[in-house]
């Protein structure tokens, strides 16, 4: 059986944390470009409800991945299944009956980003950019959701240098995609949250975060 994973994605703070960690990895992949407009369906093979995609992932949706036959969705589900089968050192995390404590608090970061961070910025990033008209109530509601969320970013990195015992795991992983775009909905992280810029910058450093950010070209 071959280790190369098919990656469905496109460029958005939900794919790129899975093209960052298999490059991180160094495993081979083939990225596969989808697109995630409406106006593409019936009309774009490689549209997400496409009736094909949809049998690897029901919900038509980006990031999705396929491994010997097997498939995965979800972001925060797709970094584990990958840590589970390439990072057999825990490279990127920690054992979960050697450091079980480690490894719980990475699931509760991880989980803090997949449950707010990303739908509340996502939203943030819907009303204050993209919606056709604007609604004020909305506009503030997930800005400021999205600020107070930076904020529980804040503290925790006022006390170390990333989020889990002090090393970078698939919670940055998870987590800088989505933030380093503050400045589409005008949060200037320098001003406002510097030691999550700090991060930010940490992270944007590496080689490996660079690469993945241009899947797929």
């Amino acid at each position: 059986m071959s280790d190369k994973v098919t990656l469905y994605t496109a460029p958005t703070p939900n794919g790129h944390p899975i093209s960052v960690f298999l490059e991180e990895l160094g495993v081979p992949y083939e990225a596969v470009a989808m697109s995630i407009r409406d106006s593409d369906i019936g009309k774009v093979h490689n549209q997400v409800k496409s009736p094909w995609f949809l049998e690897i992932n029901p919900n038509g949706r980006i990031p999705a991945i396929t491994h010997n036959g097997f498939n995965v969705f979800e972001t925060s589900a797709i970094l584990l299944y990958l840590a589970a089968e390439f990072d057999k050192e825990n490279k990127f995390g920690f054992s979960p009956t050697e450091n079980p404590k480690e490894y719980s608090e990475l699931l509760q970061w991880l989980f803090f980003v997949h449950g707010g961070v990303g739908p509340m910025q996502g939203q943030a990033n819907h009303f204050v950019v993209y919606a056709p008209e604007k609604i004020p109530y909305a506009q503030t509601r997930y800005l400021n959701e999205t600020r107070r969320l930076y904020g529980v970013l804040e503290s925790r990195l006022s006390k170390f240098d990333y989020l889990v015992g002090n090393k970078y795991t698939i919670a940055e992983i998870k987590a800088v995609p989505w933030v380093r775009r503050s400045t589409a909905l005008g949060i200037d992280l320098a001003k406002e949250f510097p030691k999550v810029k700090a991060w930010v910058d940490r992270v944007e450093a590496r080689s490996a975060f660079q690469k993945g950010l241009q899947v797929p070209q």
